[in-house]
Parts: structure tokens; C-alpha cells; sequence
């Protein structure tokens, strides 16, 4: 079978089979990117997604706590109400740089995140405590995240026995979702973009178009979505292409939700 062949016989199966789901995740979500995530959003509803998983950063780069700006807090309540998903997505989202680092070390964190690997190496103390105050700090705000999500989705074991013991019920990897009370976990590798130069974005949309074709066949899709996306137009045509691909077939929902119907179903087995 050829590759053209399969890319519309995968589709026909699972036009076969019951509708599965996938979600649409927005990432860096704070007040420093409330605008352009708003834009975001607006632009998903226009293409058929109305309920989103809204990735919040607590303080964002160390610029203030989140929930102290009114305005962004009443935006993401509405937004809860409407049906979208908060979740707690780290707390500073960086990572500061350490002196006498090993080559893997400077790899995942300098050049694979951008310094942006907050929970790639943190201890459990450390990560207990930053997953609690911003669980402390939502729910103060009246929001309800129930999933923790790392930074480039870098979690170490010892940040992932953290957020189960700061009462998450799910976490996110870049290939997989786990749910923390089932210990659960389901294989599905989320479509990314990386826009920093004009390389990555050209290896992204080669690598997604790939990816997205093993999707296929999967009970979740995943498409996380980052601020800079928006204003990269064939990385944001791409993006519009896969959710109308994944519509045909799909539901889309939240990582809390579809999590819920997981434990559900497996009940009912």
C-alpha cells in the first residue's frame, strides 16, 4: 500500500468506527499572552472547536502571579464556564541555567526548550511545593484545574509522584496522557510546532504531516498549540487542516473529559 493509498484508506476505517475524540490544547496561556490567546480561541470556535484544554501559566517567566490580574482571571472563569479546561502548567515555566551541566542536561533544557524546562530535573520537595501553590492560587481564584502539564511536557518521576500527591488526577507527556489515580496511561503523541526559526518551522510541518497519518488510528488525537503558531501562517493553515481532518471522525473535547469517560467506560466493561 502506498503511502497516498493509506493516508485516504486510514480515514475510511475510522469512518467505520465509533467517534473517538481529540483535543486542542493551548499552551502558555497568562497575562502576557491573553490577547493572542483570545485571538486564538476565537479563531478555533470559527473552526468548529469550542472546548479547549487552556494551559495556564501561574507566573509566567517570574512576571507576576497570574491570578492577580482581574481582568485574565474573569476571561479564563467565563471560559471554565463555557465548557474549556483549565490546567496548571507549571509555575515559572523556566528553567534558570546551572553552572558544570552535562551535555543531555544543556541539550533538553537550553537548546530542546529554550530554558524553559522548569520541572525537567526538580526535586520532589521543590515540585510539591510549586504544584500546591498553584493549586492554591487557582482555587483561590475560583478556577478548578484537576491536571498538572510541565513545561515542554519534561516531567521527572519524582515531579510526577508530586502532582498525584497535590491531589492532580492527570498529567500529559509528549506521548501520552496518564491518568494519576488509575495509573492509566494512553499512547498518543501530540502534533507540536516549534517556530523559533525558519528551520524548525519547516521540519514541523514535515514531521506533523507525518505524524498526524499514525493518528489515525488512535482513540485520542492530541494538537497542542502555542501562541507564536498563530502567527505563523502555513504552520496555522496546517493547523486548520487537521482539525477539519479530525472532525470528520472525532469529537472534540477536553483532557478532563475525556479522562472522566475513560474511567467510566472502564467501569462499565
Amino acid at each position: 500500500m502506498t503511502e497516498a493509498v493509506a493516508a485516504d484508506f486510514l480515514p475510511m476505517l475510522a469512518a467505520e468506527t465509533p467517534r473517538r475524540s481529540f483535543v486542542v490544547s493551548l499552551h502558555d496561556v497568562a497575562p502576557c499572552t491573553h490577547r493572542a490567546s483570545a485571538r486564538i480561541i476565537e479563531a478555533l470556535k470559527r473552526a468548529g472547536v469550542r472546548t479547549t484544554s487552556l494551559l495556564v501559566v501561574p507566573n509566567y517567566h517570574r512576571q507576576g502571579n497570574a491570578t492577580e490580574d482581574k481582568n485574565f482571571v474573569s476571561w479564563l472563569r467565563d471560559l471554565e464556564a463555557r465548557g474549556h479546561e483549565i490546567v496548571i502548567h507549571g509555575y515559572f515555566h523556566e528553567r534558570p541555567r546551572r553552572p558544570g551541566e552535562r551535555i543531555r542536561e544543556k541539550f533538553m533544557t537550553r537548546f530542546y526548550t529554550k530554558d524553559e524546562a522548569e520541572f525537567f530535573d526538580l526535586d520532589y520537595d521543590e515540585a510539591f511545593a510549586r504544584i500546591t501553590q498553584a493549586r492554591d492560587e487557582f482555587k483561590a481564584a475560583r478556577l478548578s484545574p484537576i491536571g498538572f502539564v510541565a513545561p515542554a511536557w519534561l516531567l521527572n518521576a519524582a515531579g510526577e509522584r508530586a502532582a498525584r500527591d497535590a491531589g492532580m488526577q492527570y498529567t500529559t507527556r509528549i506521548d501520552s496522557v496518564l491518568d494519576l489515580l488509575t495509573g492509566e496511561r494512553e499512547p498518543t503523541r501530540s502534533l507540536v510546532y516549534s517556530t523559533h526559526s525558519g528551520w524548525r518551522r519547516t521540519v514541523s510541518l514535515g514531521w506533523n504531516a507525518a505524524l498526524s497519518r499514525s493518528l489515525e488510528m488512535r482513540e485520542l488525537a492530541r494538537l497542542s498549540i502555542h501562541p507564536p503558531d498563530f502567527e505563523a501562517p502555513k504552520i496555522w493553515e496546517q493547523i486548520l487542516q487537521f482539525i477539519q481532518r479530525f472532525s470528520r471522525t472525532r469529537n472534540a473535547t477536553t483532557y478532563r473529559d475525556w479522562i472522566g469517560r475513560q474511567r467510566t467506560n472502564r467501569k462499565a466493561a
